[in-house]
C-alpha cells in the first residue's frame, strides 16, 4: 500500500458501541491511504475491546486502524462524525447567490433558477443547489438510491426523464443536511459532471472529478 501522507490529529476521538467506549484517544493519527480523505489509525492502548478487528501499517508501529462499521458512533470532541474521518484540508462553504443558473439535457431545460445556493467544497466542481419550485418535477423520479458525506449528510436521488432518455440518479438533496451544509436544505442539485449547465448565459464545460 502506498501512503499518501500520515499526521498526528489534534482532535480527542472516540467510538462507541452502544453504551460502551471502545475507542478512547488524544493521540491519533490521520493516514491518508488514498488521496480524498485520512483514516484514523489509533493507539494500541487506547483501544479497549480486544475482540475488535483491526488492521496494521509498518509506518506506524503500536497503531491499529478499525473499520468504521465496528462501533455504532464515532465522535470528534463531543460532535458525531457521519461516514468516514473528515479531512483538516477539507471545507464546505454554502452560500446563497443570484446567479443565473439554467440545467439543460440536451435541448431541454430541466431548470431554471435565478436563486441558487452554491455549494463550494474542497476538492470538487462548485454544486448548484436549486429551489424545487425552479426545477420540472414532472421530470423526476425518486429512486431508492441514498449515499453519506460527512459533511453534508444523507443524500437521497432522482432520475430524469428527459431528450428521449431515462438518465438515472443525475440530481439529488439533502432533506436534513449536516448544520455545515444547513443552507441547502430542501434544494436540488445536478451532477455538473452530466448535465448541460450554463452559468450568467455562459456555457460550462462539464468537469472531471470522482463522479464523472
Amino acid at each position: 500500500m502506498d501512503i499518501e501522507r500520515i499526521e498526528p490529529s489534534p482532535k480527542w476521538i472516540r467510538g462507541t458501541i452502544g453504551d460502551r467506549t471502545v475507542v478512547d484517544t488524544r493521540n491519533a493519527q490521520l493516514v491518508w491511504e488514498h488521496k480524498y480523505y485520512p483514516l484514523w489509525y489509533f493507539p494500541e492502548a487506547d483501544v479497549h475491546d480486544d475482540t475488535l478487528p483491526t488492521s496494521t501499517i509498518e509506518e506506524l508501529p503500536g497503531h491499529v486502524k478499525l473499520d468504521w462499521a465496528v462501533a455504532d458512533r464515532w465522535f470528534e470532541e463531543n460532535e458525531e462524525v457521519f461516514v468516514h474521518p473528515r479531512s483538516p484540508y477539507a471545507r464546505i462553504d454554502a452560500l446563497p447567490s443570484s446567479r443565473h443558473v439554467v440545467v439543460k439535457l440536451g435541448s431541454e431545460v430541466i431548470a431554471d433558477s435565478r436563486n441558487p445556493t452554491i455549494l463550494f467544497e474542497t476538492g470538487l466542481p462548485a454544486r448548484y443547489y436549486l429551489p424545487p419550485d425552479d426545477v420540472r418535477l414532472d421530470l423526476l423520479t425518486p429512486t431508492d438510491t441514498s449515499t453519506g458525506c460527512p459533511y453534508k449528510g444523507v443524500a437521497r436521488y432522482w432520475s430524469v426523464a428527459a431528450a428521449g432518455k431515462e438518465h438515472i440518479d443525475i440530481a439529488w438533496g439533502y432533506d436534513d443536511p449536516l448544520p455545515e451544509s444547513a443552507p441547502v436544505k430542501g434544494l436540488i442539485c445536478f451532477y455538473n459532471e452530466r448535465v448541460d449547465l450554463e452559468i450568467d448565459g455562459q456555457a460550462v464545460a462539464q468537469p472531471e472529478s470522482p463522479f464523472s
